[in-house]
């Protein structure tokens, strides 16, 4: 009994996840004591029901029919008043943390003495409770960290994003991060129309939630479907309804702690999407972008009509560069959008010492630059190009300062380029569509490249 005791504590020092746990356990008890099979199942106080601990906590509800299910709460039940029981050779073993009932084990017993097993389970029970709480314990407290580190990021982007078309999709799939069972929808609310328009994904057939859509007020709070599938979330700020974030489920219901992290970042992204609406109208009679003091994209694109105009005039030669960091969304996703702005700062850095005084530089979206070369001929341009690709290659960011706990104090980053000479015959519009249809020649090719658009 001594030996086997220390085994299982061995075999605790080798688990972390709840799937490993289970999967080693019932192994553990299959070679040691003959048992069939082994499941354990964790009571959910937030939700009053009874979850499959080695699948993330499903609730049973969704993988056993209905009498298997109501079996299981009865067996739960009895196991308030007792240790364990026997029911047509299925042994039930409850789990408790102090005197409290906050789960069983359910094993198929069939062709064995079970006293040994029991025994066993008697002195082992608390140190299998204590690994799971433990678990429980550090699931809950890395998903408040990440819900906490989401709270901050949108917060961040209110400093310096503007965009809505950037803005929004951050919002969605941060969202979606913490109800990964349910579809996200965001909507913005048309002030002249009093329309809704889907913002984030591109598409939502369910017409009932268009329905639903039309009962929100500036005063509503969240409003729950009867069977608690689907959930709306009106963005509201300053007494003002500004849109709504609709979450759908695939599975099951929403439950509480859904609810309370969708309220809480749906408020947070209420306030960053009205002083991104704010800041937009102000940057509508600015020049520059405020994270990468390039010129903003309406100011660029003022430019491009000047240069180009000023190019077939003069019948000088006039070549733009469109570039994108590649991968940008994984430094998102992986270290925060405060390290993403940090990468913008500085590649935006590298462009600007690497071009002369005359070039013109522009933010034209999201992580995408472009660069106006007057009087450049096209071989010059992928020049300059092929400078800026290895010049960003070679340097190395330091994150650090932004992100302090982080393992990797430095990252490195490419950029994908695509090179494009105004021709005559061409249109202001031309300039940068062809050098974007190079570009995306480039982040076909693999990435890290310069390609020339071909004149064809």
């Amino acid at each position: 009994m001594q030996e086997k005791i220390k085994n299982l504590l061995t075999l605790f020092n080798d688990t972390f996840g709840a799937k490993s746990i289970v999967v080693a356990l019932s192994d553990f008890f299959v070679n040691n004591f003959g048992i069939n099979s082994l499941d354990i199942y964790i009571y959910d106080d937030t939700t009053k029901s009874l979850r499959d601990f080695s699948k993330n906590w499903v609730y049973i509800e969704e993988i056993c029919d209905k009498n298997m299910a109501a079996s299981l709460y009865t067996h739960f039940n009895l196991l308030k008043d007792r240790v364990y029981m026997e029911d047509k050779k299925i042994l039930y073993y409850g789990l408790y943390k102090s005197q409290k009932l906050i789960g069983m084990l359910r094993m198929d017993v069939s062709f064995i003495d079970t006293e040994n097993l029991i025994n066993f389970l008697d002195i082992s029970a608390y140190i299998i409770s204590l690994k799971i709480q433990n678990v429980i314990l550090s699931d809950k407290m890395q998903k408040n960290v990440e819900f906490h580190d989401s709270m901050k990021n949108i917060a961040k982007i209110i400093e310096t994003q503007y965009e809505l078309s950037y803005i929004i999709p951050l919002i969605g799939e941060m969202i979606d991060k913490f109800v990964s069972n349910h579809l996200i929808y965001i909507f913005l609310r048309d002030e002249e129309t009093e329309n809704y328009n889907l913002c984030w994904p591109n598409s939502c057939r369910d017409d009932k939630i268009l329905g639903l859509l039309s009962i929100l007020t500036p005063n509503s709070d969240c409003i729950m479907t009867a069977d608690k599938k689907t959930g709306l979330f009106p963005l509201v700020t300053e007494g003002k309804l500004i849109g709504c974030v609709v979450a759908k489920s695939t599975d099951g219901k929403l439950n509480e702690k859904e609810v309370e992290y969708i309220e809480q970042l749906t408020n947070q992204a209420a306030t960053t999407i009205d002083r991104a609406n704010v800041y937009a109208e102000i940057l509508k009679h600015a020049t520059l972008d405020a994270l990468t003091g390039f010129y903003n994209r309406r100011q660029l694109e003022e430019r491009i009509k000047q240069e180009v105009a000023g190019a077939k005039r003069k019948n000088n030669n006039l070549c733009a560069i469109m570039i994108d960091i590649d991968f940008f969304k994984n430094v998102n996703d992986t270290y925060g959008h405060a390290v993403g702005d940090l990468v913008l700062k500085t590649v935006a850095h590298i462009i600007k010492a690497q071009l002369r005084e005359y070039d013109i530089a522009g933010r034209y979206g999201g992580e995408e630059f472009t660069v106006l070369l007057p009087f450049t001929k096209l071989e010059d341009a992928q020049s300059v190009a092929e400078r800026l690709r290895k010049a960003v290659e070679r340097k190395s960011v330091d994150i650090s300062k932004v992100v302090p706990d982080t393992l990797n104090k430095n990252i490195n980053v490419t950029i994908s380029l695509g090179v494009y000479q105004l021709q005559s015959s061409d249109e202001d519009v031309d300039l940068l569509q062809k050098a974007d249809n190079a570009l995306y020649q480039a982040k076909s090719d693999g990435r890290n490249k310069v390609v020339v658009y071909d004149i064809q």
